[in-house]
């Protein structure tokens, strides 16, 4: 089938297929009968190379970036970018399916906003939202083409690792509210500075001005974001005694979050939340402003808080024969690493101990920060620390000291632990996530 430009052939594949077929694969193992297979390519795969392949396995047509694959069948369209094809694609879809799209972005907590958010919203709503983790340029588009015309509501999570990237997704998500759960140091070496982190997470806000009647949903006791919301409209959250819409106050966390919570000038409520961590009062109290932005009951936004339960070593805490867990492996930097770091040392169990996997990108920051992570480790109160990865190598004196997970896991295996309440934390990439079958 021949085609001039790319706009002809998504129009094609929007008007005349897609709406019948709304079905895409990048993935070969994962094809879906009817499809339409994108092509994408990274450092090490070239999609190009599957998507005759593609089309034997059931896709109904393919889009690539390469003439010579294109020509050998036609029912494959040759687009200049692939990548951009399946982004354009999504972002027609979304502008079809005219429906309130928060979008969340942040150093931290995004994926426990979502997820809290997303629960709340669906006491009421018929919603999509992001699943897992798919939040970055292949991910947030793929999530939008699941937009279905019964959906009233969609959850947007993006990501971000390097300038312009929350503006690229931006474009593509077309949010008419967004929130930004914090700024901090992650990624460095992609960003640059902290203050690179904190023009490109703002990003959003920039997005969001371009559209009228958008809206900000404001951790009011982040005065960095505070001061960056110039010109939009806000619905705020504190916990720390701040006026603002929604206002919390810590009642506990031994260890799960216990809080309470109130509209401006009305009666509280308490949750017992199933959270780890008093850092999670401020993910639970944007859930709730945005479950009051769009009219759920009070009652049932503290029962969707109340019932949900992290997993993906989130702040998991997980109970085996030997030993108490808290399992935060999925992700790690210096923000998120003092923080469970001090909610640990809070908690009140005896034999408590660490496990702590290093940092990735933080560039030239790496070696104070890790420096910094293990005085703040020592002190803690912990009986052990235990630290993972080459990065904390200069700074181990008064810990142990294993060069990957694989050390560890030996360790384990020859002297198993017994009796302990044990932080695991670090980086994906130091797969500590394998760690809590052995202790």
């Amino acid at each position: 089938m021949n085609f001039t430009t790319e706009h002809d052939i998504l129009n094609f594949l929007y008007y005349d297929y897609f709406k019948r077929e709304p079905r895409v694969t990048t993935d070969t193992r994962r094809i879906e009968s009817g499809s339409v297979f994108f092509a994408l390519k990274g450092a090490s795969f070239n999609g190009n190379k599957f998507a005759k392949s593609a089309l034997d396995a059931g896709c109904a047509y393919a889009v690539v970036d390469d003439a010579a694959v294109a020509a050998e069948d036609e029912r494959i369209f040759c687009v200049p970018d692939g990548l951009r094809a399946l982004q354009n694609l999504a972002a027609l879809h979304r502008r079809e399916m005219a429906l309130p799209i928060l979008q969340i972005t942040g150093t931290n907590g995004k994926t426990t906003t979502k997820e809290l958010c997303a629960a709340v919203l669906s006491k009421k709503y018929n919603i999509l939202y992001t699943q897992g983790n798919l939040n970055n340029h292949i991910g947030v588009p793929q999530t939008l083409l699941r937009l279905r015309p019964e959906n009233e509501l969609a959850v947007v999570e993006t990501g971000a690792n390097h300038p312009g990237e929350i503006a690229d997704l931006s474009r593509i998500v077309q949010a008419n509210c967004g929130l930004i759960t914090n700024v901090g140091k992650a990624h460095l070496e992609g960003f640059g500075s902290f203050e690179g982190v904190v023009r490109t997470k703002t990003e959003l806000y920039a997005d969001l001005r371009t559209r009228e009647g958008s809206l900000v949903f404001l951790n009011a006791d982040d005065d960095i974001l505070a001061n960056r919301v110039a010109g939009l409209q806000t619905v705020t959250y504190s916990s720390t005694g701040r006026s603002a819409d929604v206002e919390g106050e810590l009642i506990a966390c031994d260890p799960f979050l216990r809080y309470r919570w109130r509209r401006a000038g009305g009666q509280y409520h308490e949750v017992q939340t199933q959270l780890i961590g008093s850092y999670n009062i401020a993910n639970a109290l944007a859930a709730t402003a945005v479950g009051i932005h769009f009219g759920v009951s009070e009652e049932a936004i503290s029962e969707a808080i109340a019932a949900y339960a992290p997993t993906n070593s989130r702040s998991e805490l997980r109970r085996t024969e030997r030993n108490k867990l808290i399992v935060d492996a999925y992700n790690a930097n210096p923000t998120s690493m003092r923080a469970a770091l001090e909610n640990f040392r809070l908690l009140p169990d005896e034999h408590k101990m660490m496990i702590l996997g290093s940092m990735k990108e933080l560039g030239a920051a790496s070696a104070q920060e890790h420096s910094l992570l293990v005085s703040m480790a020592l002190c803690s109160g912990a009986e052990a620390v235990w630290l993972v990865g080459e990065e904390f190598r200069p700074y181990a004196e008064g810990c142990r000291f294993f060069a990957d997970v694989d050390a560890v896991s030996e360790e384990l295996r020859t002297n198993p632990l017994e009796g302990k309440t044990i932080l695991l934390k670090g980086s994906n990439s130091t797969r500590l996530h394998q760690l809590p079958s052995l202790l």
